[in-house]
């Protein structure tokens, strides 16, 4: 691959479904481009959104989910890093977490990115062309792209969820059943 790729995604929150997701450089047009596909995926009407402070969200939310997304920007504090150890990462410790309400009257006590932040978690875990410091990361973007959309296929009709015990699509009512591994190629 040249240069870096970003996954954003889309997660209802209730039933855990992926609505869409977008690969591509971490800009202002693959943002809007990302919030294109949500509004392809949501019905009219108001729903709130979180994402972090990433600035070119503001913008893209307001322009593409005007009339439905009531959108708040969850920031993380961390504190900064007093001793460095060449050796060894270490991340720096959670110190407060701010909620700004950026447009339209969003709920700011269930804004929050925790849930997506886990389904990243998910799928660095399942898809290792994801992994960091790895030697299975992905050198072609259609071949990134490609296990990607199976990755969220898979997750969304063939998994089963540990807090819901349905998949996500059978939660959201878009299927009454478990799809196969098999169903899922063939479709």
């Amino acid at each position: 691959m040249h240069g870096d790729a970003y996954t954003f995604i889309c997660l209802e929150r209730s039933t855990k479904l992926v609505m869409a997701s977008h690969l591509a450089k971490r800009d202002r047009v693959s943002t809007e481009d990302f919030v294109s596909k949500i509004r392809r995926a949501t019905a009219p009407g108001r729903f709130d959104v979180s994402t972090d402070g990433f600035q070119p969200y503001e913008t893209a939310i307001d322009a593409g989910l005007y009339d439905r997304a009531n959108h708040t920007a969850v920031v993380k504090i961390f504190s900064t890093v007093t001793q460095v150890v060449p050796e060894s990462y270490r991340p720096a410790k959670f110190v407060s977490v701010g909620k700004d309400a950026i447009s339209g009257n969003p709920d700011l006590d269930r804004a929050g990115t925790s849930h997506v932040e886990r389904k990243n978690g998910t799928l660095r875990q399942w898809c290792k062309r994801l992994t960091r410091l790895t030697y299975a990361y992905s050198k072609s973007w259609d071949n990134l792209r490609a296990a990607l959309a199976l990755h969220f296929a898979y997750y969304n009709l063939c998994r089963i969820h540990g807090s819901l015990r349905i998949t996500p699509a059978m939660a959201a009512g878009i299927t009454d059943r478990v799809w196969t591994l098999a169903e899922l190629i063939s479709a």
